[in-house]
């Protein structure tokens, strides 16, 4: 991705009423009782790495909606797989797919969801992980966009059947803002001493990670002045992102939640 014309060079540097603000934010809302009712709380319910990534994934893409409702997906998804993704994966044969056919959530039915079974029981049959498939496209250049378009690319390219789960990938490289995907990486790339984010890829640093902007975010970053550009988008991603970073380099994407849990629970204006 060409990222040549965005410039952040004139972005001022903020008051220290919003710096201390954000942060007590972080504080409240980076702590194991909210993420209780976030789908972060799926990939918890989890020991095994592999399970870890694999449940973390699937919460992540079902990420839109009710809260309560995403929760409750999810966990009938991974019931499907008895409750053990990973074994599940591994050792998966195409009758096993079958109960997948009646799995619905939103615009996702259930040939979609077969789709990404069958895709991710492959990955994961050929000794490779989401891990190791991101890094393929992450190492080229350092992208994440890359690292994203690379799990994309592997789902889509599968060949058992047609379906539409390209809508529910998104690309950043085509203009998205990909916020699952940013909020599945955060999950897995960040560790922090909370107990919320796992950190279990090493592969990348967190002060490459992105923000996840949706529009609860993105509006609150509006009214404190990270991010001036209106649309939600991988463009607006950058510009927030690099707000933020000025504020943590090393771990900007720590203001995650704090902009969420403002914009949902606290009627921000």
């Amino acid at each position: 991705m060409n990222n040549s014309s965005l410039d952040f060079s004139e972005k001022p540097l903020f008051n220290e009423e919003i710096v201390l603000f954000l942060n007590q934010k972080v504080k409240e809302f980076n702590a194991p009782d909210f993420i209780q009712d976030d789908p972060i709380s799926i990939p918890h319910l989890f020991t095994k790495k592999e399970d870890i990534e694999i449940a973390g994934f699937l919460a992540a893409l079902l990420s839109w909606g009710q809260r309560k409702t995403i929760l409750s997906k999810s966990k009938i998804l991974l019931s499907l797989m008895n409750n053990q993704p990973y074994d599940f994966l591994i050792s998966a044969e195409e009758k096993d797919f079958l109960p997948f056919n009646s799995f619905v959530h939103r615009t996702l039915n259930g040939n979609d969801t077969c789709h990404l079974i069958n895709a991710l029981s492959s990955l994961y049959q050929s000794g490779q992980t989401l891990e190791s498939l991101f890094m393929l496209g992450y190492q080229h250049s350092k992208s994440v966009p890359e690292g994203i378009t690379a799990i994309r690319s592997f789902i889509l390219s599968f060949p058992k059947g047609t379906s539409g789960i390209q809508r529910h990938l998104s690309d950043p490289q085509s203009g998205s803002a990909a916020k699952r995907m940013c909020m599945f990486l955060r999950w897995m790339v960040r560790k922090d001493t909370n107990g919320v984010d796992f950190g279990i890829w090493k592969g990348i640093s967190p002060a490459q990670l992105y923000c996840p902007l949706d529009i609860h975010s993105g509006r609150v970053a509006r009214l404190l002045g990270l991010l001036n550009r209106k649309q939600n988008d991988w463009k607006a991603v950058e510009e927030l992102t690099a707000s933020l970073r000025l504020l943590d380099a090393d771990d900007p994407v720590i203001y995650d939640f704090a902009l969420f849990g403002i914009g949902v629970n606290e009627g921000f204006s």
